[in-house]
Order: structure tokens, then C-alpha cells, then sequence
């Protein structure tokens, strides 16, 4: 785990494979298709835009004297083609929370999505600098990682689970966590761990070596 991998299906849910010795499951879970559809794909503010553009043509087909009963039929073909696109909106998000899965260890931060090309992302602990939690009111959110390096997958690829609008550097991200600020927490102590574990205390010189004052002990990076 030296770097953000790629990895095909592999069969194991949510992992390219069985944990190697050491690491230890902390966390799974999916996003919640309903955060998603709110807070991804804007399915709410979609609906006040066909909302308005419904009655912005039934105001205008009135004024332009049309009889009623041509408004209205005019208005709910209209209304029909909203419902599908917010359907379509709805339905992707399903099946974008049913074919993923986050996982987190003690060691990484594994992604599983793709609903037609299922694909496999690990972020091990090393590469991530930071963890930005993104809450809303009602306690869901997203966690994106801001990584040393994305392994050349993009925005492109990444999405729908790339923190928006960072299309230069792409940042992975946990999206729709219903409960974000648990999930936070895990991540945090999981990274905390990681990143301690990477100094160790060396022994201290023998009284009289070079360099060295007795009693003196010296840390350094593992």
C-alpha cells in the first residue's frame, strides 16, 4: 500500500481483497440514497426549477390567450417531463448508493463504486494530509481527503465521490453519510493512529558515543 491503487471487482464486498495480517476492520457502510439525491444530485432544487418553468408557460400561454384546456394539457406534458428527470435524478442515486461501498481500517481508506465498472480505490493513511468534514443540519455530510497524490485518477473518474468544484486536484470523498460526524471520528482516530505509529523512539546512544549526552534518548520518523 504505497499509493492510491486501482483495482478491479474483486468479489470481496468492499475490498480488493482479504485484510493482510495487522489490519483490522473499523468501519463499512453506503451512502444513504436520499442524502445523495439531496445533496449530489440537487434533485430539490431541480423540482423548484421545473416548478417555476411550469408556471412561467402556464402564466404565458394564458396571456397569449390560449384556451384552458390546451394550457393545461400543455402544462402537464411539461409536468410529465419533469417527473421522469427527477425520476432519472432519483434512480441514479440509488443505484449510485447500492453499488458502493466505504470502508475504513486501521491502515486505509477503501471506495468501491461504479455502477456499470465497478472499481476499487485504496487510500492508505500515508497518503491522506487532511480529512475535511462537511455537516449540514441535519447530521449528514461528506468527508473529503485531501491526498498527496491521486494515482492519476481524476475528477472525471472519481465522481460522484470527489469533493465538488476541486476539479484541478481531485479529493476523494465519503458523499451522503447519513451520520457524518461518527464516521469523522473514526476517520480522525484511524489517521491519528496511522500517522503515530510512523515514529518510533530509537535507543538511546551509549554513554560516551559521539554526538551523545548521557541520559539523552533521540527520536526519529520510522
Amino acid at each position: 500500500m504505497n499509493g492510491i491503487r486501482e483495482h478491479a471487482n474483486s468479489g470481496t464486498p468492499g475490498l480488493p481483497g482479504a485484510l493482510p495480517k495487522g489490519e483490522r476492520l473499523l468501519w463499512q457502510g453506503a451512502p444513504d440514497w436520499r442524502v445523495m439525491a439531496r445533496r449530489v444530485f440537487h434533485v430539490r432544487k431541480f423540482a423548484v426549477y421545473f416548478a417555476l418553468l411550469l408556471v412561467w408557460y402556464a402564466v404565458s400561454s394564458a396571456n397569449r390567450g390560449g384556451a384552458a384546456i390546451d394550457v393545461a394539457l400543455g402544462t402537464a406534458r411539461l409536468a410529465a417531463l419533469a417527473a421522469v428527470a427527477l425520476g432519472l435524478l432519483c434512480g441514479y442515486a440509488w443505484l449510485s448508493s447500492r453499488s458502493t461501498v466505504y470502508t475504513v481500517t486501521s491502515r486505509r481508506v477503501v471506495m468501491k463504486f461504479g455502477i456499470a465498472l465497478p472499481m476499487t480505490v485504496n487510500i492508505p493513511h500515508t497518503q491522506v494530509n487532511a480529512a475535511d468534514v462537511r455537516q449540514h443540519a441535519d447530521g449528514s455530510g461528506d468527508i473529503a481527503l485531501a491526498v498527496t497524490s491521486t494515482g492519476g485518477l481524476g475528477y472525471a473518474v472519481l465522481w460522484p465521490h470527489a469533493r465538488p468544484w476541486h476539479l484541478a486536484r481531485a479529493q476523494p470523498s465519503l458523499r451522503g453519510l447519513r451520520d457524518v460526524s461518527k464516521v469523522a471520528q473514526l476517520v480522525s482516530r484511524s489517521l491519528a493512529a496511522s500517522t503515530a505509529a510512523q515514529v518510533a523512539p530509537v535507543a538511546a546512544p551509549r554513554p560516551g558515543a559521539k554526538g551523545a549526552k548521557q541520559g539523552q534518548t533521540a527520536t526519529a520518523a520510522a
